[in-house]
């Protein structure tokens, strides 16, 4: 098919013509060019259907703040993992270290990352793969079972331990300077491979550079703690102090939540991903001998039933979504009917879920929890959102979304796997298909 067709002038005047039969697109061109597409295409009579109320809601402490790093997907952990202890405990307000997981995740990364190049030493280094692979060695971005890796393996900290420094808040150069260290690294072990060095010698050298890895994570977020005294005053003014704890026997006294006992539901309707079957991504993971990343695939009516029966237990729901679509930021608002694009810009918009996904117009970018629920009759209309971006945006940091665009933009929902009907625990036991890298469900959440 011959597909090398100019636009002509002629051709350009039959634009401008139907463009002119139009003359209220004058009025909306000024709108757009005044104060953006956005505001231009804002329902603000949509923004009353929409309230901040819910029937149901969990009290789940202070709003946290990721800021310019892309740590959601712990942020939204952790702040799940705090509300069992915040109430059992009575303390008002408690944050478990995000720096602390971000510490290991950067170091189990880098070493996963190593791990990967040596398993495609024999690829060209043009290959996709090797190029996928360079592309972000330990990018913030992380998932559910990445999460577990870490906490499995190296417990929590309160985050007053381990605080936030420069870097953790603010990411950019510190993974950019760990980056500089793994591609060269990387040139390093092809070199080597290249002139016969054998396979002990390479990880042997391999650890190395991991240590290097240690050594410049200690300059950008401090050291992890290995013991430590934990100290809280509770809501009834009580002091308590327990002396000589570990991150692990931290983690099994004040939480003691059994994290292998959750999945991740995912709803990703493609031809090539058939429901109730379980699902991997290939070379996507943290920890070395850690969890693989299962995703189990059903229909939106499942994960929706799941995530309310979960709520309703007042439990939160650890969620991942693409949360730059048809959202406002400062308002708040996460729904379809938000902003009309196709009527104030007078072209059609037709991408169904699926074919989102599939032509790469959309994908899982960020995680947060669902902490509340507004039931019409038994069915949900609305959603409660915790983020962590701050106080500032939304209703004090949190955020609504409509039940509309909870089909259309959420992917991913953690539950307990009791919340699931029999067959679909039963698929839980097979064998995961195996997605390539680039599949967009090995999007990490930032």
């Amino acid at each position: 098919m011959d597909v090398n067709t100019a636009i002509t002038q002629d051709w350009l005047e039959i634009f401008a013509e139907q463009y002119h039969k139009d003359p209220w697109r004058t009025q909306v061109a000024n709108a757009i060019q005044k104060h953006g597409i956005q505001a231009a295409a804002l329902n603000n009579q949509h923004i009353a259907d929409i309230p901040f109320t819910f029937s149901h809601e969990i009290s789940s402490g202070p709003i946290t703040h990721q800021r310019q790093s892309g740590r959601c997907w712990i942020f939204a952990g952790l702040n799940a993992l705090r509300i069992p202890l915040m109430q059992q405990h009575k303390i008002k307000e408690f944050e478990i270290s995000q720096t602390y997981l971000m510490f290991w995740d950067k170091l189990e990364k880098a070493n996963y990352f190593l791990d990967n190049i040596l398993q495609t030493l024999t690829e060209p280094l043009d290959s996709r793969i090797v190029s996928w692979l360079l592309q972000a060695p330990v990018q913030d971005g992380g998932q559910w079972d990445m999460l577990v890796n870490l906490i499995e393996k190296y417990g929590v900290v309160p985050k007053y331990l381990m605080p936030e420094t420069h870097h953790s808040s603010q990411s950019m150069m510190m993974n950019r300077i760990l980056t500089l260290k793994l591609r060269e690294d990387t040139f390093t072990l092809r070199t080597l491979y290249d002139q016969g060095a054998t396979n002990s010698e390479l990880t042997e050298r391999k650890m190395r550079m991991v240590a290097d890895i240690y050594q410049m994570l200690v300059h950008f977020l401090g050291e992890p703690p290995r013991t430590f005294t934990f100290e809280y005053r509770n809501e009834d003014n009580e002091f308590h102090q327990e002396m000589d704890l570990t991150p692990h026997t931290f983690y099994e006294k004040y939480i003691g939540i059994d994290l292998s006992d959750y999945v991740s539901l995912i709803h990703a309707p493609t031809a090539d991903k058939p429901y109730g079957r379980v699902y991997t991504v290939q070379f996507l993971g943290n920890v070395r001998g850690g969890h693989p990343v299962r995703y189990l695939n059903v229909e939106t009516a499942v994960l929706k039933d799941a995530a309310l029966n979960q709520l309703l237990e007042n439990e939160a729901v650890w969620f991942g979504c693409d949360v730059g679509k048809m959202s406002d930021r400062n308002l708040g608002i996460m729904d379809p009917a938000l902003f009309d694009y196709a009527l104030t810009l007078g072209v059609p918009f037709t991408l169904d879920k699926g074919a989102r996904l599939d032509y790469g117009e959309s994908q899982m970018t960020h995680a947060m929890l669902l902490t509340g629920v507004n039931l019409v009759k038994g069915q949900p209309n609305r959603w409660k959102v915790e983020n962590s971006w701050g106080p500032e945006p939304g209703n004090h940091g949190f955020f609504v979304m409509s039940d509309e665009w909870f089909d259309e933009y959420l992917y991913q929902v953690v539950v307990h796997k009791s919340r699931l009907p029999s067959e679909l625990t039963s698929a839980l036991q097979d064998d995961p298909v195996v997605l390539p890298p680039w599949d967009p469900m090995g999007s990490l959440a930032r």
